[in-house]
């Protein structure tokens, strides 16, 4: 079937190719009656318009890239929603891949993205590394990284202060009467991971308690996994009383392997997680957790990219957003030992 072109669509309505270009356009030289009659035969003589040559005139193809490391992991899938909502309601659309957390996908997916001139790339990066090696690809195309704290690097990021949320975690927690406090997930070649642990460490020292950790030894982090070391923790005598998850799908495991081993949460053992998913705050989980403002990073990240791309403003911003406590069913109070 051939396809319908915007001079069909002209000669069908009587008018120029211009009156139905500017129709389409919104222009407001056009007057609501004829946009209104043009539009309609366009959906009758199912009109599609030529996005690419429309770009080419516009040097924008109104497409925004976004890179994440694995849709399938829920805070990933909620902040793609997020995003995807906020560059919709700015005109935009997304073009979404997964580097499914290989530094060498995640330049090809890069490369890709320069290469179908998205207008820019949201980029939740595979790891600690992701900067250093996108970096001679950073000046193609405007970028902002989300979720990972670049330190001083000359790039724009939005992040939640990790370091501050694990440490708040720690806080709540001693402040219930826990002085046994397991960190669950450490996990190498991350820098979020890092900064949690790192936060994690200075509230114990700063408190007087011991750092004890469990490290994740998986490459990634899953309810799954979090489930699988759980139950590796359980085979023993647990002396810990709380235990602090790196992430919530850690938590999710970890409440899964206690239900099967008979552990009671949080009357046997108080469970903290990082993150606040959704499924978090179903009534059967309700997990007391730090949260990452999600909504929020999500505007802040489409706002600063947008900021570069419409205003064409050169220069980088780092953002850090104050991670909150959200307080639920999974921590009690203890009597602190000694």
């Amino acid at each position: 079937m051939k396809q319908v072109t915007i001079k069909d669509v002209a000669r069908a309505a009587g008018v120029s190719y211009s009156t139905v270009s500017r129709s389409l356009t919104g222009s407001p030289e056009i007057s609501e009656k004829t946009r209104e009659r043009i539009l309609q035969l366009c959906r009758e003589m199912n009109y599609t318009a030529n996005t690419v040559a429309r770009s080419m005139v516009m040097k924008s193809t109104k497409l925004l890239g976004l890179i994440v490391t694995d849709i399938s992991n829920p805070f990933m899938s909620e902040m793609a929603y997020y995003i995807d909502g906020q560059t919709r309601d700015r005109g935009y659309n997304i073009v979404l891949c997964n580097s499914l957390r290989s530094p060498e996908q995640e330049r090809i997916l890069f490369e890709l993205m320069i290469s179908r001139k998205v207008d820019g790339v949201i980029l939740l990066p595979a790891d600690s590394e992701s900067y250093r090696n996108l970096s001679p690809l950073l000046g193609s195309v405007p970028t902002v990284f989300v979720g990972e704290n670049l330190r001083d690097a000359p790039e724009s990021y939005v992040t939640v202060d990790n370091f501050r949320g694990a440490y708040m975690g720690v806080e709540y927690l001693y402040g219930l009467g826990h002085r046994k406090i397991l960190y669950f997930g450490k996990r190498k070649g991350s820098t979020t991971h890092q900064l949690r642990s790192e936060g994690y460490e200075a509230a114990c020292r700063d408190l007087g308690i011991r750092p004890h950790y469990l490290n994740n030894t998986f490459s990634s982090t899953s309810i799954k996994h979090g489930y699988q070391l759980a139950l590796q923790l359980f085979s023993q005598p647990l002396e810990d009383t709380a235990i602090f998850a790196a992430t919530d799908t850690n938590a999710l495991g970890i409440l899964q392997a206690a239900e099967e081993k008979g552990i009671r949460i949080p009357d046997d053992l108080s469970l903290l997680g990082f993150d606040n998913i959704r499924d978090s705050g179903l009534p059967r989980i309700g997990l007391t957790t730090i949260e990452q403002p999600r909504k929020l990073l999500a505007s802040m990240a489409v706002d600063s990219l947008l900021d570069k791309i419409e205003n064409e403003l050169s220069g980088y911003t780092h953002r850090i957003l104050t991670p909150t406590l959200v307080e639920r069913t999974t921590c009690r109070a203890v009597t602190p030992e000694g």
